[in-house]
């Protein structure tokens, strides 16, 4: 079965909140995208969120260059002091951002109300 090509779009959350950009990823995520995502993921930085939302929603495969340029990601938002949330994970994809403890640096939700809802309700309150 052929593969869908990587597409990354951004988009703010439904809920309009001027601190977020949600980037909707499409396809597989392996080392060919790094480009393509790194450009998506400037592209919502210059609008300088507090979050930056990964929607993994349409994402059919990743493999581990796709993984590491996920932490590439995480470590452009760390150093911004911005917080990288995801949602969208299928089960395998949950338990791999869970063995390799990357949930522990990202806020990790089930769906983009999550998501939002983690942005106005953050930890600690």
């Amino acid at each position: 079965m052929p593969s869908k090509p990587f597409d990354a779009t951004l988009r703010l959350p439904t809920m309009n909140l001027k601190d977020a950009v949600i980037i909707d990823l499409h396809g597989e995520i392996n080392g060919v995208v790094e480009s393509a995502l790194n450009a998506a993921y400037e592209q919502a930085e210059q609008r300088n969120p507090s979050t930056i939302i990964l929607n993994f929603t349409d994402v059919d495969y990743m493999n581990s260059t796709g993984i590491a340029l996920i932490v590439g990601l995480l470590a452009k938002a760390r150093k911004a002091h911005c917080t990288l949330t995801v949602y969208g994970l299928s089960e395998h994809y949950l338990e791999l951002f869970n063995i390799t403890r990357l949930v522990d640096f990202m806020n990790v939700v089930k769906d983009e109300q999550s998501a939002v809802s983690s942005i106005l309700t953050p930890k600690g309150n």
